[in-house]
């Protein structure tokens, strides 16, 4: 028995014989032409072929995975077509009369070292797309077909990496999982994987021998275990069952409402904690975002993010997620949350201390661009913005201010953006208490039930030894959810729940009974709280 071990892109156990996938080698060799026009028009017919497999690949992928996972298609197609990227294949063909296939090979290389370079991960992540189209395009110079994976039964696929298109062309039936040398979890196969609800791992250094042996993906540990011994197997298959017993009954929910027996409807959205988490939300059949914390922008990078670097980021949640509400919480820095780059003091109670939107409303240059990346991403979706820690109506007129200021400002420039609704997170006893002032202010409330437990019961909950005393479930708590939910009521906005307390299934019929409009749970719980809802009176 082997272990390999890697990371984890979609969990579940997986047990069958690995198949190593076979590629044709693309061999491409500098070679000098005589005639640069007839390469160009070679060049030219490799494109139109590959705009023509990846419109038949969106079309496959639609059917498979929904609109927003064939999306990649279309933006490959857009990047094959990009202007740039054909300008470099084109002059080397012209300036240095060598033939298409290696000015494709040059360019994509010189192309996705570019990404690879960037500090961001998804710009990183997009290395694999350029390789992707221009390996497509090097096969249409040379008349190739695509990667084969030869099985006659349903196998675990091993990969040194595996482009979005040979991903969608596989044989569904026929993979079990995917395990990988190479990829990472922001690429767009590691999304399609989790779109596709197959176990599957990156990072293995697997040996090139494991090709036909039995083994057992593990994609909750991340790791590979080839050969495994008898008993190791009977404690996976009882995981597997045990697994695909859960997950069965939670799919016949998929599409179903979100509806008591009696017809009360309530939104069942998904938190995540950046880009990757988008697949998530949508294999579990969220309803939309109800909170996409936006710090990971900050807590990645050794510098502010740029306005262009957050636009990208929210822009691709926004299209992805293809309509579907997205409600973005501006930075939420401080706390447990520390960037040495902001230069923050130490604090003794740091999580009552300098954080959140007191730091946006004291640094405005830091906030202001944040907003204007988020209202140009309005344009590609349905984008609602969430001010986090707020304890004062003049802390939202501040706020209100400022957005108005940014709005102006992308009018003036030219920058296309749609309304947007705007929110407050009431998660101090202050929000709670005045939430009948508050509601006049804002569209919406997202109730943050973790700070307004600690903060309400003045237990920090990352105390160990007050966890006998931390009761969620507290009386107060329930008081004050009911409380601001009939607040909100009264002035004509919803009010929902984002904190951990949305996905107590134990609570999910109170919540319902209080009025509660939306509940944003962890993705993975979203099936089990539609489930609660559904067998409620």
């Amino acid at each position: 028995m082997t272990v390999f071990e890697g990371k984890s892109v979609f969990s579940g156990i997986a047990i069958g014989r690995i198949a190593i996938l076979k590629k044709d080698d693309q061999c491409v060799k500098r070679t000098h032409v005589e005639d640069t026009g007839r390469e160009l028009e070679r060049l030219n017919a490799a494109k139109e072929k590959t705009i023509e497999q990846l419109q038949e690949l969106y079309q496959k992928a639609v059917m498979e995975v929904g609109e927003s996972g064939a999306m990649i298609f279309e933006v490959h197609q857009m990047m094959v077509e990009d202007e740039d990227y054909l300008s470099s294949i084109t002059n080397m063909i012209e300036s240095q009369s060598i033939n298409a296939e290696y000015a494709v090979a040059a360019t994509g290389d010189n192309f996705a070292g570019m990404f690879a370079s960037m500090d961001d991960d998804y710009m990183k992540a997009r290395a694999a797309d350029v390789k992707d189209i221009s390996e497509r395009l090097i096969s249409a110079l040379q008349g190739k077909g695509e990667a084969s994976l030869e099985a006659e039964e349903p196998v675990i696929v091993a990969a040194e990496d595996l482009a979005p298109s040979e991903t969608v062309q596989l044989d569904k039936s026929k993979v079990l999982a995917f395990v990988t040398r190479f990829g990472s979890s922001n690429s767009h196969t590691a999304i399609l994987a989790r779109t596709m609800n197959i176990p599957a791992l990156i990072g293995l250094d697997y040996e090139a021998d494991v090709d036909g042996k039995m083994a057992v993906v593990d994609g909750f540990t991340g790791k590979l275990i080839v050969n495994p011994e008898e008993s190791v197997l009977r404690e996976y298959e009882e995981k597997r069952r045990k697994e695909l017993e859960k997950r069965q009954l939670l799919q016949e929910l998929k599409g179903k409402e979100n509806v008591t027996k009696s017809g009360r409807k309530i939104n069942i959205y998904a938190n995540i904690g950046n880009v990757s988490d988008v697949a998530s939300a949508l294999v579990n059949d969220a309803g939309g975002i109800g909170l996409f914390r936006s710090e990971f922008l900050y807590l990645e990078k050794e510098t502010f993010p740029t306005e262009e670097e957050q636009f990208q980021v929210y822009k691709t949640v926004a299209e992805n997620m293809a309509g579907k509400k997205v409600i973005i919480r501006t930075l939420d820095i401080g706390a447990d949350k520390q960037v040495d780059y902001f230069g923050l003091d130490h604090e003794e109670n740091p999580a009552m201390g300098y954080r959140a939107i007191r730091i946006c409303l004291d640094r405005p240059e830091i906030f202001r661009t944040q907003l204007r990346a988020l209202f140009r991403a309005s344009a590609f979706g349905t984008i609602s913005i969430m001010y986090p820690m707020i304890i004062s109506v003049n802390e939202v007129r501040q706020i209100k201010e400022i957005a108005e200021q940014v709005r102006k400002e992308l009018t003036e420039e030219g920058f296309p953006f749609s309304e947007v609704e705007q929110g407050i997170m009431i998660e101090t006893p202050a929000a709670a208490m005045i939430s009948d002032l508050l509601a006049k202010e804002v569209d919406f409330f997202s109730i943050g039930t973790n700070d307004l437990t600690q903060y309400t019961l003045a237990i920090d909950r990352q105390n160990a030894k007050l966890d006998n005393i931390y009761d969620s479930h507290h009386e107060a708590i329930l008081r004050l959810i009911r409380l601001v939910v009939e607040n909100a009521h009264k002035e004509g906005i919803w009010a929902g729940i984002c904190g951990e307390l949305g996905a107590d299934t134990t609570l999910t019929e109170e919540f319902v009974r209080m009025g509660v409009d939306e509940l944003s749970v962890t993705p993975t719980f979203v099936l089990p709280v539609r489930k609660a809802v559904r067998e409620m009176e």
